[in-house]
């Protein structure tokens, strides 16, 4: 059809690469359509529109001048329009003809002229948490008006789903509800089911954001869950429960056209409630992932020179031969060094702006056995499998634990969410290790009906099973977020029924200090959350300095805090849990409180400015001794 789509994820922060778009990549690539993804700033995109539109201008001159090793400067100027810019470029400036188009197309720039004639026959714009509602409602109003007609704007994804209707209110889109799972879904007639397609991981080598989720197939091998819980957005989302997905020939067609990957990362939301569930373990295992498995990395140099020749999304493996150009100087010896710098500059291949295809595949005879010589992977590594998204314990057992233990499974996610669960839970985790499976993680509610001891007792249970079991497991507390209340989706302000915001920021400041996550080793619990229920309690009330700066603080001002909060008399320590728990200290004015509490309430004001500069103090001082 060879129409122009661009695909877009606003530029949030994001652990896993969007799925659904790369779906959608394979579908219009199948349909020899030219397909671009992009996340980033949206005035960059706008701006490396103008200059692609500008370099064909200029290409158009009957002058004997390669214009896109040009690409960098042009886009510079065009993007903050500075004439000392172009100072030195004197094919752009001796000549008034070319420097008067180069202007035109800056100002075309700031006059946002691109909108009168938009680019693009489709623009698709996935969304993911209700949170990032500001920039993702920024970002569809922007790029819809790239697409020559609004009817061909696609937005999806789990955001647009639960709040279709506000999405409408504030785009005037009608946003895609739930899977492409069914033929039609974008081309009327068309039979393709595309949420069965391969994903198209090229995409992502077009843009420079990285996600952390990487070298990994994706996939899905079941859909939807047979629970209904009333926190989770599953049931809105993929509301049918379906039994199976084969992802065998999906990893096939990846492996042949990107690469073996190492992992296999499967977002199931219960694997273990289907009746297929022996039938997924043994593809799993016969796509390569059985235990013991190893994995041996693939020349990505290859790949890239055969992709390029096959014509296979240009824009990102022209990137992705820059990227493995600079990865291969870095190994190379100085006197190689030099030499290689210079061949790539010779052939305008130290940027990906600038190179082409063509002088890409004109190196590969130099770089090729250089890569093979610097690159060679002689050590196989473990490869590992992972339902993401978690097992439902209530669903384990003897006989599916064995069977998942046939498998690299690492590690074993088991949701717990509720202290109530606490018998079921501790059940699935004895018998997950009596299988062999010892490294094991869950994801930890709380905000939501739970109180904050629940909490507490929740990651206690975990130490206390790790010591005695010898086995790894790491708890990743989780805030709830109500996603689809009109008060609360789109901040992350919401306050559960037995919390206040000092207990929310207090144990936000101690999973930063521990990455987010709790793992094994009591001593370390302990210093972090608390020997005891007392203990716990006095961190969630603790001045948030101290809790940042524990180590500095816990023999002088912390213990002061601490004898002072806990001794005062009943009505006096209500009153300053009453001030605390709304966690806004900037305001408060000490003076109006009787002299006891004010004594407690000026911990709090501490600011973290002056925390670092007592905790470099400190260092300084111990430096010294």
């Amino acid at each position: 059809m060879n129409r122009k789509v661009l695909l877009v994820e606003p530029n949030y922060r994001n652990k896993y690469p969007p799925m659904g778009l790369m779906k959608i990549a394979t579908y219009y690539r199948q349909h020899e359509d030219d397909v671009r993804f992009f996340k980033g700033d949206l005035k960059d995109l706008h701006a490396e529109l103008v200059t692609e539109d500008l370099l064909k201008r200029l290409m158009s001159l009957e002058y004997d001048i390669n214009w896109r090793k040009y690409y960098i400067v042009l886009r510079n100027y065009i993007r903050k329009g500075k004439k000392d810019i172009l100072d030195g470029y004197e094919d752009i400036t001796n000549d008034p003809f070319v420097l008067q188009i180069v202007k035109e197309a800056q100002r075309s720039y700031i006059r946002k002229e691109i909108f009168e004639n938009p680019p693009f026959d489709k623009v698709g714009i996935t969304t993911l948490f209700t949170f990032h509602w500001d920039i993702t409602i920024d970002t569809i109003n922007f790029v819809k008006r790239l697409c020559k007609k609004q009817e061909d704007v696609m937005v999806g994804g789990i955001m647009s789903t639960i709040l279709c209707d506000e999405v409408y209110e504030a785009t005037g889109i009608h946003p895609f509800v739930g899977l492409l799972n069914h033929p039609g879904d974008i081309d009327e007639g068309d039979t393709t089911i595309i949420d069965n397609l391969p994903l198209d991981y090229s995409i992502l080598d077009e843009i420079d954001y990285k996600y952390p989720a990487s070298n990994a197939y994706h996939a899905y091998m079941t859909r939807g869950c047979i629970n209904k819980c009333s926190f989770c957005a599953v049931p809105t989302l993929e509301p049918e429960y379906c039994d199976y997905i084969g992802i065998k020939n999906q990893l096939e067609v990846t492996k042949a056209r990107f690469g073996e990957q190492k992992d296999l990362l499967l977002l199931d939301n219960n694997v273990l409630a289907s009746h297929c569930y022996e039938r997924i373990i043994d593809e799993i295992k016969e796509c390569g992932f059985a235990k013991g498995a190893k994995y041996l990395p693939p020349n990505l140099y290859a790949i890239t020179i055969q992709n390029l020749r096959d014509g296979y999304n240009d824009r990102a493996y022209i990137r992705k031969a820059i990227s493995l150009y600079k990865a291969l100087m870095d190994k190379l010896p100085p006197e190689k060094k030099t030499e290689f710098y210079l061949k790539l500059e010779e052939n305008n291949c130290l940027h990906h702006e600038t190179a082409t295809k063509e002088e890409i595949l004109s190196l590969d005879e130099y770089v090729a056995p250089l890569y093979e010589q610097y690159f060679k992977h002689n050590r196989p590594v473990k490869r590992i499998v992972d339902f993401n998204q978690g097992i439902d314990a209530r669903l384990v057992n003897d006989q599916n634990m064995k069977k998942l233990s046939e498998i690299n499974i690492e590690p074993l996610r088991i949701a717990f969410d509720h202290w109530e669960q606490r018998d079921i839970y501790e059940t699935a985790v004895r018998t997950a290790v009596k299988n062999g499976i010892t490294n094991l993680s869950n994801y930890m509610l709380y905000n939501y009906m739970d109180k904050p001891e629940h909490l507490y007792y929740r990651m206690k249970l975990n130490v206390d099973l790790c010591d005695e079991l010898g086995a790894n497991i790491y708890s990743f507390p989780m805030k709830y977020h109500p996603i689809s209340d009109p008060e609360f989706f789109k901040n992350r302000d919401y306050i559960g029924k037995h919390w206040n915001r000092k207990f929310i920021r207090a144990i936000q400041a101690v999973l930063n200090s521990t990455k987010g996550k709790v793992g094994k080793g009591k001593s370390f619990f302990e210093e972090a959350f608390g020997k005891d229920e007392h203990r716990f309690w006095t961190i969630l009330w603790m001045p948030e300095t101290f809790i940042i700066y524990r180590f500095q603080f816990k023999e002088n001002l912390a213990k002061e805090w601490e004898n002072l909060f806990w001794n005062l008399p009943q009505e006096k320590l209500k009153i300053v849990q009453d001030i605390v728990a709304l966690n806004q200290f900037k305001t408060l004015n000490i003076s109006e409180y009787p002299t006891d509490i004010g004594e407690v309430l000026r911990f709090y004001c501490i600011t973290r400015e002056e925390a670092e500069a007592q905790a470099a103090k400190h260092e300084l001082d111990t430096d010294r001794i």
